[in-house]
């Protein structure tokens, strides 16, 4: 029997960006399945206590350089938004309302595409009506989606429940009961899902 691994991720967090251009690849190699746990990182800090890196300059001055680093190491794009930090509610609530559809995945590369590729303001609906028509999706169907109070409750419950778990920031790893945290965890990861 196959492992899972959950990711509980943010968009707004440039590490679960990187991540989660990397976990597929090792899902494939490990013949394990993902399981995507959108959450609100912003209600983690809040029930944790937890501060985001920007918070100390020493430290959100070397996050960047770090993750600079890890990006090359992948092979992957990455630029640091002039808009961060982005106010991923609506965001994350559009997560949550596709979750469970075809498009999830390609909700999720619009917008981990638009922020750290594209550089794009999604602090402004307006840019991120733009995005999501750009990829098929109706921003107004969107919006509806978002307002749905069932909605609301799911990205609450899974982001209480990520506290509940022990998690304190994004992204966030579990295989068999155990957490992993951030995306230069990865290596971990894998082992946990061969086994080893």
């Amino acid at each position: 029997m196959s492992k899972s691994v959950e990711f509980f991720f943010d968009v707004g967090s440039p590490a679960a960006y990187l991540a989660w251009t990397q976990l597929p690849r090792i899902a494939a190699e490990t013949g394990a399945t993902i399981r995507w746990r959108p959450f609100l990182l912003g209600g983690v800090f809040k029930a944790t206590g937890n501060r985001a890196p920007l918070e100390v300059p020493a430290k959100g001055a070397y996050l960047f350089r770090d993750l600079a680093r890890f990006a090359r190491r992948y092979g992957v794009p990455l630029r640091f938004n002039p808009h961060f930090p982005i106010n991923t509610l609506q965001l994350m609530r559009g997560a949550a309302a596709y979750e469970d559809e075809a498009r999830f995945h390609d909700y999720l590369t619009a917008l981990f595409e638009a922020i750290w590729v594209e550089e794009k303001n999604l602090n402004d609906p307006a840019v991120v009506a733009e995005v999501l028509g750009a990829t098929g999706f109706d921003p107004e169907d969107f919006l509806r989606r978002i307002a749905d109070e069932a909605v609301k409750e799911r990205l609450r419950a899974t982001t209480e429940e990520a506290v509940s778990r022990g998690v304190f920031g994004a992204p966030s790893f579990f295989v068999d009961g155990e957490l992993f945290f951030g995306q230069d965890r990865l290596d971990f990861v894998a082992e946990a899902l061969r086994g080893a």
